[in-house]
C-alpha cells in the first residue's frame, strides 16, 4: 500500500478489527493502490490495513478517531453493497458527513435505469436530492452555491432518471450563452455548431448519467433538448423536467421569462452561483433577484450549498474558501 511520508504507527497503539462479508467489496472501499484508505488516514489521523478475509484493521491512539473511522468505512461499504462507485471524493465526503447521515438511504440516491447511480456525498447534497425527488412538495428547486458542489450533475441525473422511468416526456436543459453575446453570428458553422461549445458541460453530465449512446439517441428522438436560454421564449413546456443551468448569467427579464415556461405536469431545477456572474458590469443578475422574491413561495425549494459541499477535488474547496476570504476583505475595505 502506498503511504505518505508520515511515520508508521506502532502496534502498541490501540486498534480494532472490522469484519465484513465480502472481501471484494472491502477492496473496492480501499480503492486502487489503497488510495481511499490513504485519504481517510490523512483526514482522520489513523492507520488502516486490509489484511484480507473481509477485515479492516483501524489503529489510532484516539478512541474518537477510531470510532469515526469505523463510521466512514461502514458508510463506504454500504455504498459498495448498493453498487455505487467509491472514489477518493466519496471517501473524503464520508469523512465530512454527519454521523446520522453517513449511511446511504433511498432518498439520497438517484438511480438512472440502464444508466449510472448517483448518491449524495455531503449533507448539503443529501438535502438537495431529497428536494429534487419530493414532487409532492416542490415543483421548482433552486440549487445555488460554488463550483464543484454537484448542483448541476445531480439535477441532470435526476431529470435523466425521470425521463428513463417515463415520468416525464422530455428533459429540457437550458443555459445562457452569454460568452457568445452578439458574436454568435460570426462563429463558423450552422446554429447547432455555434451553440454546442457553450452546452458541453451539460452533455458531459448527460453522458455521465445515461451513457453516450443513449443520450445521443434520446437527443435525436427529441426527448432530450439542450438549448440556449433565448430559445425558451414563447414556449410552454408541458410534461417535462426543465433545468436552468448557470442561472446567474440570466438577466432579470430572462429569468422571469424562463421561470414562466413551466407547463402542465412539469417541474424545474434552477442552478447557479450568484457570485460568478458573467453579465456586463452594471447589469443585474436574475438569479439573486428571483431568490429574493420567490424563496417564501409555496412549492418552491431553495437549497444553498456551501464550501463543505465541494466534492470536485479537495483543492477546489480550499480555492473557494480563499476567494471567499478575499471577497470579504474587499467588501470590508469598500465599507471603510
Amino acid at each position: 500500500m502506498s503511504r505518505s511520508a508520515k511515520p508508521r504507527r506502532t502496534r502498541r497503539e490501540p486498534s480494532e478489527t472490522l469484519h465484513f462479508d465480502d472481501g471484494d467489496l472491502v477492496r473496492l472501499v480501499a480503492g486502487a493502490n489503497h488510495e481511499n484508505f490513504a485519504l481517510i488516514e490523512a483526514e482522520l489521523d489513523i492507520q488502516l490495513e486490509a489484511p484480507g478475509g473481509g477485515t479492516v484493521v483501524v489503529t489510532a491512539a484516539d478512541g474518537t478517531a477510531r470510532r469515526e473511522a469505523r463510521r466512514v468505512i461502514n458508510a463506504l461499504y454500504g455504498r459498495a453493497v448498493e453498487g455505487l462507485p467509491i472514489e477518493p471524493t466519496d471517501a473524503r465526503a464520508a469523512c465530512l458527513m454527519a454521523e446520522d447521515d453517513a449511511g446511504e438511504t433511498i432518498d439520497s440516491v438517484i438511480r438512472v435505469p440502464r444508466g449510472t447511480s448517483f448518491s449524495a456525498r455531503t449533507d448539503g447534497q443529501k438535502t438537495y436530492v431529497r428536494a429534487l425527488k419530493d414532487d409532492k412538495s416542490y415543483d421548482m428547486v433552486f440549487g445555488v452555491g460554488p463550483a464543484g458542489t454537484g448542483k448541476t450533475l445531480l439535477a441532470v441525473a435526476y431529470g435523466a432518471s425521470q425521463l428513463a422511468l417515463g415520468q416525464v416526456e422530455r428533459l429540457v436543459i437550458t443555459r445562457p450563452a452569454v460568452e457568445a453575446g452578439e458574436r454568435l453570428g460570426f462563429l463558423p458553422g450552422d446554429l447547432t455548431e455555434k451553440i454546442d461549445p457553450y452546452l458541453l458541460p451539460i452533455w458531459d453530465a448527460l453522458r455521465d448519467s445515461l451513457g453516450q449512446r443513449v443520450s445521443e439517441k434520446m437527443r435525436e428522438e427529441g426527448r432530450i433538448e439542450v438549448a440556449p436560454l433565448a430559445f425558451m421564449r414563447g414556449r410552454t413546456l408541458n410534461r417535462a423536467f426543465v433545468i436552468v443551468d448557470e442561472a446567474q448569467n440570466a438577466t432579470v427579464p430572462q429569468m422571469r421569462m424562463v421561470l414562466t415556461r413551466l407547463g402542465e405536469g412539469s417541474r424545474m431545477a434552477v442552478t447557479g452561483d450568484p457570485t460568478q456572474t458573467d453579465l456586463r458590469r452594471g447589469e443585474p443578475s436574475g438569479l439573486p433577484h428571483a431568490l429574493s422574491i420567490l424563496s417564501d413561495e409555496p412549492r418552491i425549494a431553495v437549497h444553498r450549498f456551501g464550501r463543505a459541499d465541494v466534492v470536485r477535488h479537495g483543492l477546489v474547496a480550499r480555492i473557494v474558501d480563499a476567494y471567499e476570504r478575499d471577497d470579504a476583505r474587499r467588501e470590508g475595505k469598500s465599507d471603510e
